[in-house]
């Protein structure tokens, strides 16, 4: 089975385990590293996850998996929150980081620059608008976007 189609049957398989605790699927991800396979699942919920909700996430995942047996080889599954500095990949977690700090790398420079630091105002389809300190908005387009992160500041 290919690999979206693997993450995507996943992420059907979990959806009324994230329902009835009341979290969110970030992501999904099947992924060879050295000898093993590793079937990693990413969590959040406003105030964040707690290690509870992971241990109770897996374990009644982790029997759905073994009823279904979608995956034929040995794998590790590991639920777990994405932790802060995760990429953002997909609309829903844009519009959760809304007003937040977000910190964007770039595939070409703008301004001799690839990185850019700045409050999330909004996007669309095309573009990201980020406010910078002095509260002036920056246009960014998506296609030049190779990562956006939310910024992590101590």
């Amino acid at each position: 089975m290919k690999k979206n189609a693997l993450e995507s049957m996943i992420t059907e398989i979990v959806a009324p385990i994230l329902m009835e605790y009341n979290v969110q699927l970030v992501d999904v991800e099947y992924v060879k590293e050295g000898p093993n396979l590793y079937l990693r699942v990413f969590i959040d919920k406003p105030g964040g996850v707690t290690i509870d909700d992971c241990q109770k996430v897996s374990e009644e995942l982790s029997t759905l998996l073994d009823e279904k047996d979608p995956i034929q080889d040995n794998y590790f599954l590991e639920v777990s929150s994405p932790g802060l500095d995760r990429p953002l990949k997909n609309n829903k977690d844009l519009e959760r980081s809304i007003g937040k700090d977000i910190e964007i790398s770039l595939y070409k420079q703008i301004n001799g620059k690839k990185k850019y630091t700045g409050k999330f105002v909004e996007f669309d389809d095309n573009n990201i608008v980020i406010s910078d300190e002095k509260e002036e908005n920056m246009q960014i387009s998506r296609d030049i976007i190779a990562k956006i992160n939310l910024a992590i500041k101590f």
